[in-house]
């Protein structure tokens, strides 16, 4: 909740506030093939790669209130890449003295997609981790995102624009308020706006698609929730063929799979699996 020019608590110096708000997304897939994996993992890797994500990530500078100072990137060999946006809370006036579209150094060989942004007293990173199990037909592609801010600006105003910008099975968000600031009587303030979970900054029709649950210590101002998918249609989560390709038998492991898949994610846990009379 924003506070009104009335309720305005006004502080000494800068707000020192961190709020740091971490969202993890899955999307499943079920690929039977190696084949199969390898296309999904290659689509994965051209609609979430380093240009994609900088996108996002300028995109959430804007929706929080931040300002672009420079930007760095890397495509890594043979996949994965590197962001860094350097930005700061209000306008700079002087434009940035360098901007590499390349970063120097070397290139390490890595798997993951990763970008970072970096504010003048904050940061945004994201980092992307296409996978698959290694005998079972589930490919996994898992995207983590981090927000952290200090000041007036406030990460959870992106958390819908960042909940848009994938396709998203499940959902893990993380919100938490650290250190103090303090009000011009000397008085520490360990939290500057109203909040009983996370649920409340996203939008009601967002929601009703999601199973939920919150463990909230709001003494120590940590949030955690959970999503989950409520609607499943088999077509959307094969990759490259339709569900009438399949016999009705086939159709139920998959489905059994992938949803075993989104509840060991979902839960934090894992869960036996049936087995398989067909490869």
């Amino acid at each position: 909740m924003k506070l009104t020019p009335k309720q305005r608590i006004e502080l000494h110096g800068f707000n020192n506030l961190t709020k740091s708000l971490s969202f993890n997304m899955y999307d499943i897939c079920y690929t039977k093939t190696v084949e199969e994996r390898q296309a999904y993992i290659d689509y994965i890797d051209e609609q979430y790669n380093a240009d994609r994500l900088t996108k996002i990530l300028s995109e959430v500078t804007d929706i929080i209130g931040a300002h672009i100072l420079n930007i760095a990137k890397q495509d890594y060999v043979p996949q994965g890449a590197s962001v860094t946006i350097l930005v700061s809370e209000g306008p700079v006036e002087e434009a940035p003295a360098e901007h590499f579209e390349e970063s120097p150094g070397p290139v390490p060989l890595t798997k993951a997609y990763a970008v970072t942004g970096n504010l003048d007293k904050s940061h945004i990173t994201v980092h992307t981790y296409p996978e698959y199990h290694p005998d079972a037909g589930i490919s996994t592609f898992r995207a983590d995102i981090d927000v952290s801010t200090c000041g007036e600006i406030s990460p959870l105003k992106a958390l819908n624009y960042l909940i848009h910008s994938f396709e998203t099975d499940v959902m893990v968000i993380d919100y938490r308020v650290r250190g103090f600031t303090r009000d011009v009587t000397g008085h520490k303030l360990f939290i500057d706006h109203d909040i009983s979970s996370i649920q409340n900054y996203i939008p009601d029709e967002v929601q009703e698609m999601y199973d939920m649950i919150d463990v909230n210590v709001y003494q120590e101002n940590i949030f955690h929730t959970k999503c989950k998918l409520k609607k499943f249609d088999l077509d959307n989560y094969l990759f490259g063929y339709p569900k009438d390709k399949l016999t009705e038998e086939e159709q139920e492991f998959i489905t059994e799979q992938l949803k075993n898949e989104m509840d060991e994610i979902f839960y934090g846990k894992n869960i036996p699996r049936a087995g398989s009379d067909f490869e």
